[in-house]
C-alpha cells in the first residue's frame, strides 16, 4: 500500500470516529501530493464532506488535523489552506521507506495473480516489410505487455501475421510478371524489402491499367474492377482459397523471404513474442464461426450467396462477413482468431493493440461475438493508438512513401553516433563499447518519444528533437543514470547492494530536497498501477524524466561524498541507488536500457 493509499484509510477511521453517522467511504476521500508552494507532504481535499458533515472545511480540517497527530506517529503537523488539509509526515517515515526499499530492485510490482491476459501487436502483412508507422504499435504492445507482468498478470505477448488475401496476391502478381526470378540472395535485398517493392510495383501497374481504361472509354469504377492486373490478383486469391498446389508453393516463399526480414528488424527492435498466429490458420475457424451463426439464425444469406449479420438493433448496419464466391473478409478471420486465443489459453482480457482507424472494426467485432454467444466477446478490449507522422507529412505504403523501420533504427544510431562525437565523450570507450553505446542512446531515444504521448493521441516524430540531451528524453534519463553510477563508481558502491548501510542511524532532520526525493520514490507504484489499469506507458515515461530531472536538481544543490556528515552521506547514497534501480525497472518496462557510462 502507498503512503497516499494509507493516508486514505487513516482519515476515514479517524472520520468515522468523529463523525459516526456520516457515510462517508474511502472512495470518497482524495488525498494528492502537496503543490509545493504549500507547506506539507500529503493534501486530504475537505470539500466532498461539508454538506454531509453539515461543518465549515477549517472546523472539520483542524478536528481531522488534530486526531490524526493525536493518534498516529505519521504526522509532524498540519495546515489548512482554502478547504484542503496539508499534513507533514515525519521523518522518521520517509527514513524507514528509503532504507527498507533502497536494494529492492524489484520495488512497486505486484504478486503473481490467476488472471490470463493476451496482448496482441505488431501484426504485420507480409506484402511489405515493417515500416516506421508500425512503431508505436510495437513498442505500446511491448511496454503494455510488461506493465501488466509486474502487475500480476500473466501475459502472453501474440502477433497475428496478416499473410493471406488480397493484398499478398498483388505482391505476389507482381513478382510473377516483373521478377525474372529475383531473390534475396541473388539481389542481396533484404527479403521483406524485396516483396514490399513488388507490392509498390503493384500499385503503380494497376494505376496505369485504370488510366488507360478510361481513355477507352470506361468509369473510374468499372476501369478499377476490370484492370488486368487486378484481375489477375482476385483470381490469385480464389486458387489461393482452393489450395492451388503452385500458388501455395510461391506464397509460402515469398512469406519465408518476409519472415526472415521481419525476425532481423524485431532482433532489433528487441520486440519479442509467446505466440505467433497466422491469419492463414484462422480464416478456416472463422467461417466455421459464421456456419454455426446462420444455423442459430444470427446471421442470414443474401441471393448472391454472401452471409451478413444485420446490427441495426444496435444502431449500426448490415455488415459483410463472408463473400459471395465463399472468400473470407477481414472479419471472417479476426472471429476465428478471437475464438481460438480464448479456447487456447482461457483469457481474462485480450487486449488488441490496433490503430485509431480501427475503433469500429473492433467494436463490431466484439459486438458480433456477442451476438453469437461466443464468451470471449467480454474480454475483448481495444489499446486504441493515435497515427504517428513524420514532419514531412503521412505515409502511405502502396505509394512507396514509407520509412521503413530499418532505416529509421539505422538513421537514429546514427545520430546518436554524431550527438555523442560532437560533444568530444568518446574518451575511454573501445570500439565495441561505442557502437552498443550509440545503439542504447538511439534505439532508447525512438521508443521513449513514441511512448511519453498518451497513446489516444496523435503525433508526429522528430528524429533530432527525440534524442535532445537536454529535452524529455530517454538520453535525459540516460545521462541521469550514468551520472549515479559515476558517483556510486567513486564510492566503490555496486549499483545492485546486498547489505550496505545496514548500521544507519538518522539523528538530523532532513533538507526539503532529500523529503521530496524520497517521496517521489514513493509515489512509484501507485504510478505502475496507474499505467496498467489505463493501458497506458506515457505516464511511467513522465514519471521516469520527472525523477531524472529531480536528482539532478537534488544533486546540483547537495554534495554526496562531501556531504555535512556520514549520516546524511550515507542517506544520500540510499537514496541515488533507489533512484538508479527505479529508473532502471521503468525504462526497462519501456524496452529501454541505461548505460553505466556516456
Amino acid at each position: 500500500m502507498t503512503l497516499a493509499s494509507h493516508i486514505k484509510h487513516e482519515a476515514a477511521d479517524a472520520i468515522k470516529h468523529l463523525y459516526p453517522d456520516a457515510a462517508i467511504t474511502i472512495p470518497m476521500i482524495t488525498v494528492n501530493q502537496t503543490k509545493p508552494e504549500f507547506t506539507g507532504d500529503y493534501t486530504v481535499v475537505l470539500f466532498p464532506f461539508l454538506k454531509l458533515l453539515r461543518q465549515k472545511p477549517d472546523v472539520i480540517g483542524k478536528q481531522l488535523g488534530d486526531y490524526l497527530i493525536e493518534k498516529t506517529e505519521l504526522f509532524s503537523g498540519y495546515e489548512i489552506v482554502s478547504g484542503f488539509l496539508n499534513l507533514s509526515v515525519r521523518d522518521a517515515y520517509w527514513v524507514s521507506f528509503i532504507t527498507g526499499h533502497f536494494a529492492d530492485t524489484h520495488y512497486g510490482e505486484k504478486a503473481k495473480t490467476a488472471r490470463r491476459v493476451m496482448v496482441e501487436y505488431s501484426s504485420p502483412n507480409t506484402n511489405k516489410p515493417i515500416h516506421f508507422g508500425h512503431l508505436r504499435n510495437n513498442f505500446l504492445g511491448s511496454a503494455v505487455s510488461e506493465i501488466l507482468k509486474v502487475s500480476g498478470n500473466e501475459v502472453i505477448k501474440a502477433n497475428l501475421v496478416n499473410d493471406r488475401g488480397i493484398h499478398i496476391c498483388k505482391s505476389m502478381v507482381a513478382w510473377m510478371r516483373y521478377a525474372d526470378g529475383a531473390t534475396p540472395e541473388n539481389t542481396g535485398i533484404k527479403g521483406d524489402h524485396l516483396v514490399g517493392d513488388y507490392y509498390v510495383k503493384f500499385n503503380d501497374v494497376y494505376k496505369q491499367e485504370i488510366a488507360e481504361l478510361i481513355t477507352q472509354g470506361k468509369h473510374e469504377k468499372a476501369a478499377e474492377k476490370e484492370a488486368p492486373i487486378m484481375r489477375e490478383a482476385q483470381a490469385l486469391l480464389r486458387k489461393w482459397e482452393a489450395g492451388d498446389h503452385d500458388v501455395r508453393d510461391l506464397w509460402q516463399r515469398m512469406n519465408g523471404w518476409v519472415y526472415k526480414g521481419f525476425d532481423e528488424t524485431y532482433k532489433r527492435l528487441g520486440v519479442s513474442f509467446d505466440k505467433m498466429y497466422y491469419e492463414s490458420d484462422t480464416y478456416l475457424l472463422g467461417k466455421k464461426i459464421v456456419e454455426g451463426g446462420l444455423e442459430k439464425g444470427v446471421l442470414y444469406k443474401k441471393e448472391d450467396g454472401s452471409v451478413w449479420i444485420d446490427l441495426k438493433e444496435e444502431g449500426l448496419d448490415e455488415k459483410l462477413l463472408l463473400r459471395g464466391d465463399g472468400t473470407s473478409v477481414y472479419m471472417t478471420q479476426d472471429l476465428g482468431t478471437a475464438k481460438l486465443k480464448y479456447d487456447e489459453y482461457d483469457l481474462d482480457q485480450s487486449v488488441y493493440v490496433i490503430a485509431d482507424e480501427q475503433n469500429y472494426h473492433i467494436h463490431l467485432l466484439k459486438l458480433i461475438m456477442k451476438k453469437l454467444g461466443e464468451p470471449c466477446a467480454d474480454g475483448i478490449y481495444h489499446l486504441s493508438y493515435g497515427m504517428v507522422e513524420l514532419p514531412t507529412g503521412r505515409m502511405k505504403s502502396r505509394e512507396g512513401t514509407v520509412v521503413d523501420a530499418d532505416d529509421m533504427i539505422s538513421e537514429m544510431i546514427n545520430l546518436s553516433k554524431e550527438q555523442t562525437e560532437q560533444s568530444g565523450k568518446t574518451e575511454g570507450f573501445s570500439e565495441e563499447e561505442l557502437g552498443k553505446l550509440y545503439e542504447t542512446i538511439g534505439l532508447g531515444a525512438l521508443k521513449f518519444y513514441l511512448l511519453r504521448v498518451d497513446p489516444k493521441k496523435k503525433m508526429v516524430f522528430d528524429p533530432k528533437e527525440s534524442i535532445d540531451l537536454h529535452g524529455f528524453t530517454a538520453t535525459f534519463i540516460q545521462y541521469a543514470h550514468a551520472r549515479i553510477c559515476s558517483i556510486l563508481r567513486r564510492e566503490n558502491i555496486p549499483l545492485t547492494p546486498a547489505s550496505l548501510f545496514q548500521s544507519f542511524r538518522q539523528t538530523s532532520a532532513l533538507f526539503p530536497l532529500e523529503k521530496k526525493m524520497i517521496l517521489a520514490l514513493e509515489e512509484y507504484p501507485a504510478i505502475l498501477e496507474d499505467a496498467a489499469i489505463e493501458f497506458n506507458p506515457s505516464s511511467i515515461c513522465n514519471y521516469s524524466f520527472q525523477l531524472a530531472q529531480l536528482f539532478n536538481t537534488f544533486y546540483d544543490a547537495h554534495s554526496i561524498s562531501k556531504a555535512e556528515s556520514e549520516e546524511k552521506k550515507q542517506l544520500r547514497l540510499m537514496m541515488i541507488i533507489m533512484t538508479a534501480s527505479v529508473l532502471r525497472h521503468a525504462m526497462k518496462l519501456m524496452g529501454i536500457r541505461l548505460p553505466e557510462k556516456m
